[in-house]
């Protein structure tokens, strides 16, 4: 790091997490995991890293109050989730009404597309009211982003 260049390492899927929790925890904000091998760029003057992959979460744009809400919507729909299916782009994920309604799900879409604007978003009304989903997609790498996001197994 000598002559103040800037140094690139590449690290595994699992270090990265270690690294980015590291930094999430040290630095007292959330940070976006990075999935398929982020390249963390080092700086001598800054002694940090920092996580440069095309999906990330910038959490600085919700205020302290949508953040909130939006994590209380999150919990919500994670815990409400009937059945998570996987997509040819992504996943949707599956409700019954009656445990989310569908302007909750318009809500969590406005705050997540803020801070993550890398997803597409699909709400869709089927068999007749009775099932409620939620579709991500997005660009090629979305699906691994999700299933670490998500907590799909």
């Amino acid at each position: 790091m000598k002559n103040g260049k800037e140094r690139f390492v590449t690290m595994s899927k699992k270090s990265a997490a270690g690294v980015t929790l590291a930094l999430w925890m040290g630095s007292g904000a959330a940070m976006g995991l990075a999935v398929q091998g982020p390249t963390f760029v080092v700086k001598p003057e800054k002694q940090g890293a920092t996580v440069q992959s095309k999906f990330y979460c910038n959490i600085k744009a919700l205020t302290p109050e949508e953040r909130a809400r939006h994590k209380q919507l999150s919990e919500k729909l994670l815990a409400a989730r009937k059945e998570t299916v996987e997509t040819e782009k992504g996943y949707e994920f599956q409700y019954g009404p009656d445990d989310v309604t569908l302007a909750e799900l318009a809500q969590w879409v406005v705050a997540e597309s803020k801070c993550c604007p890398f997803f597409d978003f699909h709400i869709d009304l089927e068999n007749g009211g009775k099932l409620v989903c939620l579709r991500l997609t997005g660009e090629e790498g979305i699906k691994a982003f999700i299933r670490a996001e998500f907590s799909i197994h």
